[in-house]
Parts: C-alpha cells; structure tokens; sequence
C-alpha cells in the first residue's frame, strides 16, 4: 500500500473551513463583542437613572444631596462591574464556540478520511473520544510535524482555556498555570505583595483580551491552510499504540463475524 493516500485535505473543502471560522469571529464581533464597547457610557447612563427612579424619594430636609449623588455612583460601579464579567464570559464562550468547531472538523474528516482504507466502527468511535493530542500524536507519526508549527501553541493554550473555562478546577487549570500564565489575570498584580503571583491565581481569574482572541481563531485558520494536500503511506509507519490497538480490534470483530479464526 506504499505511496497510498491516507489522508487527503480537497482544496474546496479546505476553503469552506476557513470561510466558515473567519465568519464566525467576525459575526461574533459584529453581534456579540460590539455590544461591550461602550460600557463606561453605559455605566454612566446607570447612575442617570437611578437619580431619575429615586429622584421622588429625595426630601431636601432631610437628605444630603452628595448621599444620592454617592449612591448613584455606586449603582453606575455595580453596573460597570456586572456588564465587565458579562463581556468576559461572552468572550471566553465564543472561544469555546470555534474551538470546539475545529475540534469536531478536525475528528469529522478524519474519521471520514479513514474510511476510505479502513473498515470497522471501533476506530471511527476511538477517534472521536480520545484526546486531541493523541489525534496530533496520530498525525505527527503520519509525517505532518504539527507541533513544530507557530500556530500549535495557540491551540494548545485554547484548548487549555477552554477547558478551564467549562471545568474550573483541575489539570487543565494546572497546566495553564505553568505554560499559559498570561490567560489568568492577577488583580494585584500593581500593587504586589504576599497575595499576588501565579499562584493565588485560580479559574474565576480566566480573562481573553480581544487580541488573544483574534490569535486563536488566527490559529485554527494556519492549521487548516497547513493541512497537507496528501498524507501518505509508507512502508516505516509506526502509528502510535492506541490506534494499532483499535485497528487491530476491528480487524478481529470482522474476523468473528465472518466466523474466522479468533486472533
């Protein structure tokens, strides 16, 4: 089978992919981020507000004017701080949205690829479940070098956030403590002192800038242009374990049901 092609990327529907990620970032911007750009004014038109719903309570013999005034600020900063964490989450979920898009591209047409010289659904399902580095690992062992490339590490700190974005606590927060610090954002870290630093950092600090966010979708687009055209064949393959293990167990599930021998 030497000189077979394993896995083909078609032009076109390399394309589509990328059409399909730039017009998410883009309408995510357009509909979604946008709508945060002002959120100073925003905070502002708060505290108007509050002044026009309380104004009928303010007695001029009994209130200090400066009190609603001050109680009016309050309001604009409660306002301020609630649309900020609102911007946040909104952001971190349209990071979540395309990664894991790409995730499922990438796992669709693998598993789509791999049927054109493999039969059995053990494997197809074991591509769908496993790790994503061990899809890379899979790939790498093919002759595409994908963790050697600019934009691995960005996906690779994507899906760290995710992660910490969906789960909070645990490996993934570990790991991107220690390789992605700058996706955690430290409150103190102006003033210092015993409670500032990495770590006293945890999930709820998770934070994306708009341009942290614009290098991911960035990221997904380099993969899909760096996808070769071919992937193929050849006689020194070595595939990691668990996929020689899934090959070779749908090779006996055929073999049982063709009443074969039991290998």
């Amino acid at each position: 089978m030497g000189g077979y092609s394993l896995f083909q990327m078609w032009e076109p529907f390399r394309q589509s992919l990328i059409a399909g990620q730039l017009f998410y970032v883009e309408q995510a911007n357009k509909r979604l981020l946008s709508q945060f750009d002002d959120i100073k004014g925003e905070a502002d038109k708060a505290a108007e507000r509050w002044l026009e719903e309380n104004s009928q309570y303010f007695d001029p013999d009994r209130h200090d004017p400066g009190e609603f005034e001050e109680r009016a600020y309050d309001a604009s900063v409660e306002f301020y701080g609630l649309m900020c964490d609102l911007r946040e989450q909104t952001k971190l979920s349209v990071v979540a949205g395309m990664y894991h898009e790409w995730e499922k591209h990438l796992r669709k047409w693998m598993t789509g690829e791999i049927r054109h010289w493999h039969i059995g659904g053990i494997v197809a399902e074991k591509v769908w479940t496993v790790d994503v580095g061990k899809l890379v690992d899979l790939l790498e062992s093919l002759g595409w070098k994908i963790r050697s490339q600019a934009y691995f590490s960005k996906l690779d700190a994507c899906r760290l956030v995710v992660n910490v974005y969906k789960h909070g606590k645990g490996r993934s927060l570990n790991d991107l403590k220690q390789l992605y610090p700058e996706y955690l954002s430290d409150p103190l870290v102006h003033i210092g002192g015993v409670f500032s630093g990495i770590n006293y950092l945890d999930y709820d600090h998770l934070s994306v800038s708009d341009g942290q966010l614009q290098r991911f979708s960035d990221a997904i687009v380099s993969f899909w242009k760096d996808v070769p055209e071919n992937i193929l064949d050849r006689e020194d393959l070595e595939v990691p374990g668990w996929f020689a293990k899934v090959m070779l167990d749908d090779q006996r599930a055929a073999s049982r049901q063709q009443g074969g021998p039991n290998l």
